[in-house]
């Protein structure tokens, strides 16, 4: 493992080999301890969109939950799952499935599709056209947008699903589904996600389906790793500081660089890594 692999696994904290069970229970503490550190809140926030990342932190979530329910007797303390399509979603099967698998104190459904379609507009009217991509970022910014408003009305904090597979390439919205308050899969791989849900008795179905940001209308599930241009095999193994090929740590590697800035709050002067 050479200096930049090496410093590039420190960063994202992944270990070669877990135990399910005690990250699971790393996972729920922190979540727990958030709460009791800031007592005037009552739980936690979560887009709901059918895949790996998401199920696994809203299970997280309602465990966490259940359990501040026992232990205080305050049954207030909430978890609430947001649906989040953008008019009909193709894999609302697996949201559903999703869902009956956490089992949501609270399964709200806001369609955002209005809203973005109005931004677009907007932006026309003024001269600016967005591309299909740029409209993806619309989408998953719009989609936070709104879990941030639910949070704000029910005494809450919102959770992102980011892990260190996809933290590593920059995979994510910035301000999108890259802004949330806590994001308790951190230091998780993208294998080692898979190995948490089937800990906890995921239907299967929900982490070995491919996974897709599904934000583009010219290519609907868009496959990760057909964007990234590198698998989450090469990338796992990577994070466990294993040997690759060197066009999958090249992409890797510059995937990492190039995301840099999302890694960080806004720039000034006084940062040095832009330099």
């Amino acid at each position: 493992m050479d200096a930049m692999q090496k410093r590039i696994v420190e960063e994202m904290k992944v270990k070669p080999v877990i135990d399910p069970k005690e990250e699971i229970r790393k996972s729920v503490d922190f979540l727990k301890s958030y709460l009791k550190k800031y007592p005037f809140l009552k739980g936690f926030v979560l887009g709901l969109s059918g895949g790996q990342d998401s199920t696994l932190t809203g299970k997280l979530a309602q465990i966490a939950i259940n359990e501040m329910k026992e232990e205080t007797g305050n049954q207030e303390y909430k978890f609430i799952a947001v649906r989040l399509p953008y008019g009909e979603q193709k894999d609302a099967d697996d949201v559903e499935l999703a869902a009956q698998f956490i089992q949501p104190d609270k399964d709200i459904t806001v369609n955002i599709k209005p809203a973005v379609d109005a931004s677009e507009a907007s932006l026309e009217k003024a001269g600016i056209v967005l591309s299909d991509y740029a409209k993806g970022n619309e989408k998953a910014r719009e989609r936070m947008k709104v879990q941030y408003s639910i949070a704000a009305m029910e005494n809450c904090v919102v959770l992102g699903t980011d892990h260190s597979a996809e933290n590593v390439t920059g995979f994510y919205t910035k301000y999108g589904d890259g802004g949330s308050d806590l994001v308790p899969i951190f230091r998780l791989n993208k294998r080692q996600g898979k190995m948490l849900l089937k800990e906890l008795g995921c239907p299967e179905r929900l982490y070995l389906k491919t996974p897709t940001a599904d934000l583009e209308d010219d290519r609907p599930q868009l496959a990760d790793e057909v964007a990234l241009g590198v698998t989450y095999d090469d990338i796992d193994d990577y994070l466990e500081g294993k040997e690759i090929s060197p066009k999958a740590k090249a992409t890797i590697e510059s995937w990492y660089l190039k995301g840099q800035h999302k890694r960080h709050m806004p720039i000034t002067i006084f940062d040095d890594f832009w330099k």
